[in-house]
């Protein structure tokens, strides 16, 4: 029994995500043909990032019988998908979950599927921790950095590297040769769950048999997340090109991402210009409109980025005046128990919500976009762990 039949949304305004979030060091170039909002679609996804572009794609590769829509708020990839760090990884931030089965498999042949380039290199990843009652370091470990302790590697997992930036523009563009209408400046504000579904949007009315809400952190009220899920502001700096004997000397040659397992945390990875990515600390949110006045620029992210940039140049010799030419930020959002919600909405079965992959949701996001799709086709069951 449905608890209420309309949702109304107060979202960031247009121009939130903007350039005082930071540039990261790549480009989404995208831009989706200009047309007229439908009155009616098969399938309504909101959201523009990876889970909702590689939703919309996936509709279209499996039904192209049916009409999809995708309606971003702002520009596309302009919230977490676009400013991610770029490091794909296996499982979840809460492990394996029961039934999730092969995200990296199922991730790298969705991009292949969909026809998506974005450097996608799977060479594994670090585990990095300070030996104490912890494993104790590879008997060969690559990386040994001054960091709270002797910081070493302690073990390798599955993973690699994307670049954030194709793979927004590659999953854009497939769904929209595939035949999905891509809307930017498209603010959803209401939802009426009824029969047909109805959306408002743009000063029009949408209607869909079904719905996709893959928003993420910004629309917890509309996606029915707002107990489930909390907020946060995730930071990261890129170096300028270091020459191979520096990043051999870093033990960063092979090109594997890294992570920590303990406080205090710091995570990276090697960007084909030869430069790194580091990211550590988040920034706290009471709530998500409070993204609309972050500026990484001023107060508690700049502080942050400064303690950063000291800690990193005090690692290794290889760092010790080393050049930052980027920083930047991007919101996500941090679920139950670190579990990612894929779930019905309160109010609809026909209604899908799905996102706060926690910060690890580069393969996730696409991997499970492609079974929401299939949900919706009623090709395949929601996973077990997230009916709650």
């Amino acid at each position: 029994m449905l608890k209420h039949s309309l949702v109304r949304e107060a979202m960031l305004p247009d121009s939130a995500n903007e350039p005082r979030w930071g540039a990261p060091p790549w480009t989404i170039d995208f831009r989706p043909e200009p047309r007229a909002l439908p009155p009616e679609v098969d399938f309504a996804v909101v959201g523009g990032g990876f889970t909702g572009l590689a939703a919309a794609a996936w509709l279209r590769h499996l039904a192209p019988e049916n009409t999809v829509a995708l309606l971003e708020m702002g520009a596309i990839g302009a919230g977490s998908s676009g400013r991610t760090g770029g490091l794909a990884l296996a499982e979840t931030s809460a492990g394996d979950l029961p039934g999730l089965g092969d995200v990296l498999g199922g991730f790298s042949a969705t991009l292949r599927d969909l026809g998506v380039d974005c450097d996608l290199s799977l060479p594994g990843a670090w585990e990095l921790a300070r030996p104490h009652p912890l494993p104790g370091p590879l008997p060969d470990s690559p990386i040994s950095w001054n960091d709270s302790g002797d910081l070493r590697a302690v073990n390798e997992v599955p993973g690699g590297t994307i670049d954030p930036g194709k793979m927004v523009s590659g999953l854009a563009r497939a769904a929209q040769e595939l035949g999905a209408l891509i809307f930017e400046r498209a603010r959803v504000e209401n939802i009426a769950f009824g029969e047909p579904l109805r959306l408002e949007a743009v000063g029009r009315e949408l209607r869909a048999r079904g719905i996709l809400l893959a928003s993420n952190a910004q629309s917890l009220e509309l996606s029915g997340l707002a107990d489930r899920a909390q907020p946060k502001f995730a930071l990261a700096a890129a170096t300028e090109p270091l020459t191979e004997a520096q990043l051999a000397e870093l033990g960063l040659a092979s090109g594997k991402p890294f992570y920590t397992i303990e406080a205090p945390y710091l995570w990276g990875r090697l960007l084909a210009s030869g430069g790194i990515v580091f990211g550590s600390g988040l920034v706290h949110l009471n709530d998500w409109r409070e993204l609309a006045a972050l500026d990484v620029t001023t107060g508690s992210p700049a502080e942050m980025f400064t303690r950063l940039e000291r800690r990193v140049r005090g690692m290794h010799p290889a760092l010790r005046t080393v050049e930052f030419t980027h920083r930047w930020g991007g919101p996500i959002l941090v679920g139950e128990g670190w579990r990612p919600v894929f779930r019905r909405h309160p109010y609809s079965e026909r209604t899908l919500v799905l996102g706060a992959y926690s910060g690890h949701g580069v393969a996730l996001s696409v991997y499970l976009g492609r079974w929401a799709a299939e949900v919706l086709l009623g090709r395949r069951e929601l996973p077990a762990w997230d009916s709650a």
